[in-house]
């Protein structure tokens, strides 16, 4: 299983790579008031996946937090204040 994930990272790294060299023109993207900027396609790809990537985390973020609140925290070892002869001492 280890070399079938390995084998399909390559594969998806090898497919991204031969999309990134055949996608070197440079591109105009034209933004408000006449700005405009130019870069090789693949950069203006990856621009945008990465601001809609952003884009979508921060929309998430309040909805993660209200969760987070609305779940009890304990710790790891139990609550160890409640009843402290439950605590077990050994050498």
């Amino acid at each position: 299983m280890k070399y079938l994930m390995w084998l399909l990272k390559a594969a998806i790294f090898f497919t991204l790579f031969a999309f990134a060299l055949n996608n070197q023109q440079v591109v105009s993207v034209n933004f408000f008031f006449g700005t405009q900027w130019q870069a090789p396609l693949v950069l203006v790809v990856l621009a945008t996946f990465a601001v809609g990537l952003a884009a979508g985390i921060l929309m998430m973020m309040p909805r993660w937090w209200k969760k987070r609140k609305t779940i009890p925290h304990h710790s790891p070892a139990g609550n160890l204040n409640e009843n402290p002869s439950s605590m077990h001492h050994g050498i």
